[in-house]
């Protein structure tokens, strides 16, 4: 197997640990508040992470692998949590997501990819040709971007209660200048 998909495999597999970790329990409050119009709160961002899991990138690799760039990758509607997640609460989801994650995961590895197959190319509908490689590292970067934009939604609600403090978080919108 190939060292890139080793690393990989590391965070992809602490994903679900760090989200329930972070969301396991926490009041609706917490859990389904965005910061600002169209932005994910933490119980859109799981919704969201189950249905790539479920549609996307286990999808995409075994299409790269059997098909190449024979055709396009199915387009992936980010905004299908909202109805998918409607009625289920956070617990529900997070199970849902480490159940789904543990699969992939399990397929990715048993697929014991070379260095070769990851240079493999598919065609994405938007990107045009991308590497199993770069779908890979996508992946990963995906889960460390959502993980950043839970804390954020979350930061959010005490924009006002920081204070001047405000001005050290990346998280948090800057202060109005006097």
């Amino acid at each position: 197997m190939d060292e890139h998909v080793e690393r990989s495999a590391e965070v992809l597999a602490r994903t679900p640990g760090a989200l329930t970790g972070l969301l396991g329990g926490l009041s609706d409050a917490w859990a389904r508040s965005n910061y600002g119009p169209e932005t994910f709160s933490p119980f859109d961002v799981v919704g969201h992470l189950i249905h790539a899991e479920e549609t996307n990138w286990m999808t995409r690799a075994r299409m790269i692998l059997a098909e190449g760039q024979g055709r396009p990758f199915p387009a992936f509607d980010r905004f299908a949590m909202y109805e998918a997640s409607r009625g289920k609460s956070m617990a529900y989801l997070l199970e849902s997501f480490a159940a789904a994650r543990a699969k992939n995961l399990a397929d990715l590895l048993a697929l014991n990819l070379t260095g070769a197959q990851l240079e493999l190319r598919g065609t994405h509908p938007d990107l045009g040709s991308v590497t199993l490689r770069q779908l890979l590292s996508t992946w990963v970067v995906h889960d460390l971007a959502h993980l950043a934009q839970i804390t954020k939604a979350m930061g959010y609600q005490y924009r006002s209660e920081v204070g001047p403090w405000a001005k050290f978080f990346s998280i948090l919108p800057k202060p109005a200048a006097h």
